[in-house]
């Protein structure tokens, strides 16, 4: 079900230089400036190094300007009154600007692993994600001391919760053996730290066991500083937290920096943001509205489709008075999914709701079955995943794209009779990008998905962050990338 007009009028036009990721802090995030070649020059020279990357957004008031092909059109002198610049400077280290040979890096990984019954990894895409940052410091011939957190451990340390269960499959993928220390600060992690040779590799023990960590506490912070010379972030997934290791550890070091992982993920996620090829599709999933608003409303400025699954489409179905039984219902959530359908028709952004559902009588997998239009679920139903038509003109809008977004499952995916809506957008997604488009799988359940199915090589990348990629997306600041700033 489509909820408003198509085909819009472009509204910016953006120059791009690479690598954009944390802000000058001399400058407003969000500065706005006259565009004119002096002020362009003003604040690239007010930028640390010229070789540091640089965004350029441009924008207009109104959509009847005229658009700006190029920044390179600009003569000296020429003041476009009707324009204004939006200058972002970053000016983030990365592990490529500097050589590890002598030194010992702490760093900061993000191995909060799945672990089943036997404590073995059953998804190892965030090891897998951190190897090429633990590799290169080591081929420069430094040393690695991995700090993470595992789960969300209570009251000190948990047997589940302890990354030893992560040493000898860690060490396998590195092809050298890892060392562990039984506590993340103390002696044993000092000394341990302290004898490590070039090459080495020493994890410690889960940063959560101590409360600390969580709080932000700037003495536990130091503590953990004491125990490398260089300090690299690579756990993007845990940047939105302000926690010890990822926001607070930074202030003890002269040299701090992103990892790849870091890296990757910034970048890919202002590919989406400011270079999306069109058609732009953003596919929204989950539970609830209310955890996607300011994702939602952001997105309706740049995207040209957006497609809404999951429990979050019932809402906007009852808010256009339509029955849906006893599917999932944010009640206080009405009047906003009236306001988002409102705003993605001001903005010609095409809003598709699906048409049908995949229903159930009870929530589980055995539950009696059938299918339903979403507007009239039968009272004592409940839908659990987007129904057959709805798979098909999502898959032929996704396929028809350059660039997806693709965060949240369309329906119960854990439950094998309610996962067909989500295996076939993630075809639909595998499909656009093998057409050449971009997609981008933000973290969380749907990165789950397309792990499970074996997509995750078949996509143009997979988020490590559901959470910290919403936010960023969202414009919000990411504790953990601030803290790297120059």
């Amino acid at each position: 079900m489509s909820c408003s007009r198509r085909s819009r009028p472009t509204s910016r036009a953006s120059l791009h230089l690479k690598y954009p990721l944390v802000p000058h802090r001399s400058l407003p995030t969000h500065a706005i400036f006259p565009l004119t070649l002096a002020n362009l020059n003003l604040l690239h020279s007010s930028s640390p190094g010229h070789r540091k990357p640089i965004l350029f957004s441009v924008f207009w008031p109104t959509r009847s300007s005229p658009a700006i092909d190029s920044l390179a059109k600009a003569k000296k002198g020429t003041k476009f009154t009707a324009y204004h610049l939006k200058a972002i400077f970053w000016t983030m280290k990365t592990v490529d600007d500097f050589n590890f040979e002598g030194k010992k890096a702490l760093i900061r990984v993000d191995f909060n692993v799945p672990l089943n019954a036997a404590f073995q990894i059953t998804d190892e895409t965030r090891l897998k994600a951190a190897i090429p940052t633990i590799q290169k410091i080591r081929k420069d011939g430094g040393s690695v001391i991995l700090m993470s957190h595992l789960g969300r451990p209570k009251e000190g340390p948990e047997e589940k919760f302890s990354l030893k269960h992560v040493v000898a499959r860690l060490g396998e993928m590195l092809d050298t053996t890892v060392e562990f220390a039984n506590d993340c600060i103390g002696d044993e992690a000092r000394e341990k730290s302290a004898a490590l040779g070039a090459g080495g590799v020493l994890l410690l023990e889960n940063l959560r066991f101590y409360k600390e960590e969580t709080k932000g506490n700037e003495d536990f912070a130091k503590k953990l500083s004491e125990l490398g010379d260089v300090y690299v972030n690579d756990a993007f997934g845990t940047a939105h937290r302000a926690h010890a290791s990822t926001a607070v550890v930074a202030q003890f070091f002269t040299d701090k920096m992103c990892g790849y992982v870091m890296q990757a993920e910034l970048d890919n996620a202002q590919k989406v943001l400011d270079g999306a090829e069109k058609p732009f599709t953003a596919i929204m999933g989950g539970a609830k509205i209310s955890d996607k608003i300011l994702i939602i409303e952001r997105l309706l400025d740049v995207v040209d489709n957006l497609l809404i699954g999951g429990g979050m489409a019932y809402t906007f179905f009852k808010a256009m008075g339509g029955s849906i039984g006893n599917s999932l219902l944010e009640e206080d959530k009405l009047d906003l999914a009236k306001t988002l359908i409102e705003k993605a028709k001001e903005k010609d952004v095409d809003l598709l709701l699906p048409i049908d559902s995949i229903i159930a009588d009870d929530f589980k997998n055995d539950a009696n079955r059938q299918e339903a239009k979403n507007h009239a679920i039968p009272a004592g139903w409940m839908g659990l995943d987007i129904g057959p038509e709805a798979q098909q003109v999502f898959a032929n809008k996704i396929e028809e794209s350059k660039t997806v977004l693709w965060n949240g499952p369309m329906g119960v995916f854990e439950m094998e009779n309610f996962a067909s809506g989500t295996i076939k957008v993630a075809e639909a997604v595998v499909s656009a990008t093998e057409k050449g488009g971009f997609s981008l799988i933000g973290g969380g359940d749907s990165a789950a998905a397309v792990n499970s199915l074996g997509f995750g090589d078949r996509v143009s990348y997979v988020s490590t962050g559901g959470g910290a990629l919403l936010e960023y997306m969202e414009g919000k600041t990411l504790p953990g990338v601030a803290a790297l700033e120059e």
